[in-house]
This record gives structure tokens, C-alpha cells and sequence, in this order.
């Protein structure tokens, strides 16, 4: 972690310095237990966002990503930390936060699902929760441990949540994080964490404080931005039934749940 940062960067939004793009997971050198996990979880082809951010992270640059929410962002973050962990070694190896205790198990669900093959364990340590439970699963040595930055940093500091072996810190929702004033324990955390560990940034907006959180703690980062006009919806297939009675949609969803692999779905 360096002081290398960005100059001269459009406020809110940042340049990207970095256009290549790999438009199939095929083609990314995924893991063969990672790849038949991105397939099994209903993914056919990387969306804007993970064409572009997956492989410099997993070559190890540090790396902002500047997109939308729903553009597939923890999925990029996902598949490039289960690539670069060492299943066969017991410790965290990767430390992800989020802005929110939901967002946090979230982030944990996609994991374990993409993860499904690697035989991997994600931890979620957020507030809330019984701190006697949580020392005893991070005692385990998760590969992965998701949480909210209170809990982490007090995880961290009562040496229960060692940094040792961490290879990456993945900020998701960075803006939404320091707006709730999360700003002094991310500092706090990032001065625990070895010095050698990649940071990637997520973030929908790069207001002045995020950008310093850049300029302080990442070296030389790899600036990605996919714009709302570069955002499409190919792979998403779109239907509709007609239902002639109010009182059987609920079981018609029911049948479709039953019939069809759904793996992610919005419900009006």
C-alpha cells in the first residue's frame, strides 16, 4: 500500500486507464472448480464490468471500479478473490467489507455459491451478532471473511481475525461506507493489514473522500469506469405469462420456481 493516487480526475467520476477486455470466462484461466461454479450459479458471459475488472485483479494491480449497483460488481470481486486463494491453506485470506449487515451476507451467499466447488469457507462478521460466535468461526480460519468495518476492526484488534496471511482487501460500496462514517475505522483497519495486500475499490460515485482513501493506500491502481451507456442486457431473457385469475399467480410462480433455474430475479 503506497501514496501513488490520481490527479486530475473529474469530480465524482474517475478516467479509466485500462481497455482490455476478455468477454468470456473461458477465456480468464479461471480455476477449473472456480469456472464450473461461475457456470453452475447461471452466469453464461461477464457482464461490462467483468470483462474489464477481473483479470487485472487477478494479475494483482490495485484496482478501482467505478459502476452502478446491478451491473455485476460482486460477482467481480467474487471470482477474482476465489481465484487467487489457496483453499489448502486455513486462514483468511481475503477480507471484504460492506457498508451493511445485509449487503455483508449478501456478499457472503455469492461466495460460497460460486465458491461451491472449491471446498472454501466465507465468514460473515457483522454487528449484531454474537461476538463469542464470531470469534469462534474466524478461530477456524476462513478463506474468506465478509463484514462491516465496526466488527472487522474489532475482530482485528483483539487478534482473533489475523492479517497474516491476507492477500486482498476489497472495499464494495466505498462511498456508501464512508458516507455512513465509516471513515476512521477503514484507515484503522488498512494500517493492520500487511503491506503487500492488493486493494480493489468498488464505488457507484468517487466523491473527494473516497479518492483519498485511493491516493493514500494504493499503489499506481488500475482506473476502470463503465458508463450507464455501456451497460446492456445481453443474457437476459425476458417473458411474461398471462394469468387469467389474481388469486393463482402466486402459484404459478410457485410452478416456475420449480421448473426453471433461477438464479437471481426482481418481483413486482
Amino acid at each position: 500500500m503506497a501514496e501513488k493516487g490520481l490527479e486530475d480526475i473529474p469530480e465524482g467520476q474517475i478516467e479509466s486507464n485500462y481497455d482490455e477486455v476478455t468477454d468470456s470466462f473461458d477465456s480468464m484461466n479461471l480455476k477449473a472448480e472456480l469456472l464450473r461454479g461461475v457456470y453452475a450459479y447461471g452466469f453464461e458471459r461477464p457482464s461490462a464490468i467483468q470483462q474489464r475488472a477481473i483479470m487485472p485483479v487477478i494479475k494483482g494491480s490495485d484496482v478501482i471500479a467505478q459502476a452502478q449497483s446491478g451491473t455485476g460488481k460482486t460477482a467481480t470481486f467474487s471470482i477474482s478473490v476465489l481465484q487467487k486463494i489457496d483453499p489448502n491453506v486455513k486462514a483468511c485470506q481475503a477480507l471484504i467489507l460492506a457498508p451493511t449487515r445485509e449487503l455483508a451476507q449478501q456478499i457472503q451467499k455469492v461466495v460460497i455459491a460460486i465458491g461451491d466447488f472449491m471446498n472454501i469457507e466465507c465468514h460473515a462478521c457483522i454487528g449484531g451478532t454474537s461476538v463469542r460466535d464470531d470469534m469462534k468461526a474466524l478461530g477456524d480460519g476462513p478463506h474468506v471473511v465478509v463484514g462491516t468495518p465496526g466488527r472487522v476492526q474489532d475482530m482485528i484488534q483483539r487478534r482473533v481475525l489475523k492479517t497474516d496471511s491476507m492477500k486482498m482487501f476489497v472495499l464494495d460500496e466505498a462511498d456508501e461506507m464512508l458516507s455512513r462514517g465509516f471513515t476512521e475505522q477503514i484507515y484503522d483497519i488498512f494500517q493492520l493489514l500487511p503491506q503487500s495486500t492488493q486493494v480493489v475499490l468498488l464505488s457507484a460515485t468517487m466523491p473527494q473522500d473516497v479518492l483519498e482513501v485511493t491516493t493514500k493506500f494504493m499503489r499506481d491502481p488500475v482506473r476502470i469506469l463503465v458508463k450507464k451507456d455501456e451497460l446492456t442486457l445481453e443474457g437476459i431473457k425476458q417473458f411474461y405469462i398471462a394469468v387469467e385469475k389474481e388469486d393463482w399467480k402466486l402459484d404459478t410462480l410457485s410452478d416456475l420456481y420449480e421448473t426453471v433455474t433461477i438464479t437471481q430475479a426482481v418481483i413486482f
